[in-house]
């Protein structure tokens, strides 16, 4: 975590700089706010502000809305100076820290405004193939494409690659494609020069040197404008960039994960993305499948929501009743993870007693959740196929499993080795091996492109 402390308050902030560098934070100083937008300018950057209350912080706040920064302020004062407290907050601080500094204070204060929702829960196999090989390529240099539905988990599974990548001590930068007009995209991403346009005070530097050593997220960058495309693809190919305005190329060292919840290739049809681009994004592909096709994750994610949010909310953290789990399974899920983590945020307000029973299972309205539509149905064909994939294997031998197993995932994946052993969870090697053993006993193997003849 970056920490930068602003001000000086007769060397109180020493010892807050003490306490938060013994809690890991990373800590630099400016001495007054004009020092402090300069550090931020300058692409060192900040994960979050203490600063001293004696400064202008509304000022400060103004000025970071105005070039926006995105970085959280934290007040710090004197105990007595009750009447700058309140200032600071309502100037838009999020927290005050009285001094002395209280070191459990502190790292309270460092811990919640650190919290990024990065843990991965997982249980199903849909999704450990994802995550198994988001691990296996995490310590390259490849681009990534993370691809799914609005709500899936894209940017933890991203941030989840940063920390098993060889950049995990160096910056994760982040920005959405979509939430920033289109004109200012341009500004934010490879930063500007002072003067390069009406209302550039000073130079900017953008997320692109930001991240530099470190990962960059381009979330749906599906909505970035074709012709900003082709510059991003010129720094993505030769790992420099122009700033806005600027008059010589900047070397940049980053890796590029970049997010989207449409598909490219009808997009790269459509001619609002560029084909090229997708080839240099899209080394590897995590698609990460919807929560209606992961059922094995959603007891495990809703009993971890159920935590965060009960000792957010300062209650005893209560117990998933049977009927709840059977409204949970029932549901479609249409918004993913992110509407089951709202739904078990106000399982934990409604409950009453010392378990979530499915009478706390509700919309935001307060009327309960339906199960969604055909799930008798699909729960009924789900229950006949294992009986009779049960009744076929009776009988066999494991050999005979694990052979017609592996042909027919090779069908599936129309020969490609390497598809089938990821999807098997085994290695090319391993594979091929079979193979020529199923080839020796006289067994029809198919070539790549090629389809075993079923009778």
């Amino acid at each position: 975590m970056r920490l930068l402390i602003v001000g000086t308050l007769g060397g109180q902030l020493t010892t807050a700089t003490k306490i938060a560098m013994d809690r890991g934070a990373s800590v630099s100083h400016a001495s007054n706010i004009d020092e402090a937008m300069s550090v931020l300018r300058s692409g060192r950057g900040a994960d979050l502000l203490m600063v001293d209350v004696n400064e202008s912080i509304a000022n400060l706040l103004e000025n970071i809305e105005r070039e926006r920064i995105h970085v959280p302020v934290v007040a710090c004062g004197l105990e007595t100076d009750a009447k700058a407290a309140v200032s600071a907050i309502r100037a838009g601080a999020k927290e005050y820290i009285p001094l002395p500094p209280d070191p459990e204070l502190i790292a309270a204060v460092l811990a919640a405004v650190t919290e990024d929702r990065r843990d991965l829960i997982f249980r199903d196999p849909a999704m450990a193939s994802v995550v198994k090989l988001a691990e296996q390529i995490a310590p390259s240099e490849a681009s990534i494409l993370v691809t799914g539905e609005s709500g899936t988990g894209k940017e933890v599974i991203s941030r989840f690659v940063h920390r098993k990548s060889s950049r995990a001590s160096k910056p994760f930068i982040s920005i959405n494609c979509a939430a920033i007009p289109e004109h200012l995209l341009e500004s934010e991403l490879f930063g500007h020069e002072k003067g390069a346009f009406t209302g550039a005070l000073a130079r900017r530097i953008g997320k692109f040197e930001e991240a530099h050593g470190g990962t960059l997220m381009l979330d749906e960058i599906s909505e970035m404008d074709i012709r900003l495309q082709a510059k991003l693809l010129r720094a993505i190919q030769e790992r420099v960039i122009d700033r806005v305005g600027g008059s010589k190329p900047v070397p940049v060292d980053i890796r590029i994960i970049a997010t989207s919840n449409r598909d490219l290739g009808e997009a790269v049809k459509a001619g609002t993305f560029r084909e090229d681009l997708l080839y240099r994004l899209n080394v590897v592909n995590l698609k990460l499948p919807p929560l209606r096709e992961r059922p094995g994750d959603i007891i495990e994610l809703a009993e971890h929501f159920l935590s965060v949010y009960a000792k957010a909310n300062g209650v005893a953290a209560a117990g998933l009743g049977e009927d709840a789990r059977e409204v949970l399974l029932a549901n479609d899920w249409r918004g993913n993870v992110r509407e089951l983590e709202n739904t078990m945020h106000r399982a934990v307000l409604l409950a009453g007693g010392e378990e979530i029973g499915a009478d706390a299972i509700r919309m935001p309205d307060g009327s309960p959740i339906q199960a969604g539509p055909g799930h008798e149905t699909a729960a009924r064909a789900a229950a006949q196929a294992a009986e009779a994939v049960s009744t076929v294997m009776v009988g066999r031998t494991v050999a005979d499993v694990e052979r017609d197993l592996i042909l027919d995932t090779l069908d599936h994946c129309l020969g490609n080795r390497t598809h089938a052993a990821k999807i098997l969870g085994i290695s090319i090697r391993t594979l091929r091996n079979k193979l020529n053993q199923y080839a020796e006993e006289g067994i029809y193997v198919p070539q790549p492109g090629e389809l075993r003849a079923h009778t």
